[in-house]
């Protein structure tokens, strides 16, 4: 009887110290298997009780709930206690602090290499994919290099650069209704590139470079017709980049929780965080059949100081208090799953990511 709450207990200290519980349908790889692949998701605004919102609502039914590891990330920027989309992504994608407003550069706008640029550069495939406008801030900080994120047509030339082999979203008048006249649509036909313009096309595309600009500007909201659609550009995504046999890095965002927080609708936030945990789903079906593949999931920044005042899981309802229409300085979750997941947990400034990766991909900048 000794030996056995002897063996208990040891089981139970190696839990506690690992943080390696595993939930259901989750292999333990994290310790000893190799990272070929990264796959990054962003929800825009999430923090901790836009996912407790979200786990409610969805009767304590996420993907996220599957991850064995968790931390937090601080997300102030160079320049205000209080991060913006810009920055925030900045940070994540280049390493560095840089003031709000500004993409892929330092304070004194000299030029920050993004992860995607550097991965690249080093013969990985990479992506990138939106429910906003692909030139939106948050896809915007991994390729373009701009001391304005509202230079939307500016930040379209970025994608002809060559440092990316599929980009999903919006964002079709940047690209084809321009000041300067330019068509970059045909732009980036010629250099070899699939352009789509509806799903069904998406799906039915059999290229290694392929561009979707599935709307005008930005994408509809979940609960207004795009129920699906963000499951099936993270397939279709990882579908392309996977044909690489070196390796793959996507960055996909949920971008529309944080336009619910903003607009202070708990269901506009709780139906995108779910919409966007179904695409999870996606990514962690690949990186368990996989056994290569390193999934986090992160936010840039909180938005609209979340409180839950009530709720029931049971019935999937939550009551929600806003404290802002704009962003908090809360730290936001960090989610990990795969080769190299155990270095995510604990609590990391947002810059800790870009070498992060670089690390468990055994590269050097």
């Amino acid at each position: 009887m000794k030996a056995k709450r002897k063996h208990l207990i040891l089981l139970l200290l190696g839990i506690i110290l690992t943080g390696s519980l595993l939930l259901p349908g989750c292999r333990n790889e994290l310790i000893s298997g190799k990272t070929k692949n990264i796959i990054l998701f962003i929800g825009d605004g999430m923090g901790v009780t836009h996912v407790t919102a979200g786990m409610t609502v969805n009767k304590a039914a996420l993907n996220l709930q599957k991850f064995p590891y968790s931390g937090f990330s601080i997300t102030h920027s160079a320049d205000n206690y209080i991060t913006d989309s810009a920055a925030g992504g900045t940070a994540i994608a280049c390493g560095v602090k840089t003031n709000n407003g500004m993409l892929g550069l330092n304070p004194d706008e000299s030029v920050a290499v993004s992860v995607l640029e550097v991965l690249h550069e080093n013969g990985l495939a990479t992506g990138l994919v939106s429910t906003s406008s692909i030139t939106h801030a948050t896809p915007a900080s991994f390729i373009a290099h701009n001391s304005s994120r509202d230079n939307y047509e500016d930040i379209a030339l970025h994608f002809l650069n060559g440092s990316v082999d599929v980009f999903l979203g919006g964002g079709e008048n940047h690209f084809r209704k321009r000041a300067d006249g330019r068509d970059l649509a045909a732009e980036l036909e010629e250099q070899g590139f699939d352009l789509v313009y509806t799903p069904a096309e998406m799906k039915a595309s059999s290229s290694d470079k392929l561009a979707g600009l599935l709307a005008e500007v930005h994408m509809p909201r979940e609960s207004e017709g795009r129920t699906g659609i963000l499951e099936e550009m993270t397939r279709k995504a990882i579908e392309v980049l996977s044909r690489e046999k070196k390796g793959f890095f996507l960055m996909i965002e949920g971008s529309m929780i944080d336009w619910g927080a903003h607009a202070n609708e708990i269901d506009y936030v709780t139906s995108e965080l779910i919409d966007m945990d179904r695409a999870v789903g996606v990514a962690l079906d690949f990186a368990q059949k996989d056994g290569q593949t390193l999934v986090v999931i992160t936010s840039d920044h909180e938005t609209g100081g979340l409180s839950l005042t009530g709720g029931n899981t049971d019935e999937g309802t939550v009551n929600a208090a806003f404290a802002t229409t704009d962003h908090s300085a809360s730290m936001v979750p960090i989610f990990s799953y795969g080769p190299g997941a155990q270095d995510f947990s604990g609590i990391h400034d947002n810059t800790f990511f870009f070498d992060a990766f670089l690390k468990v991909l055994g590269i050097r900048k």
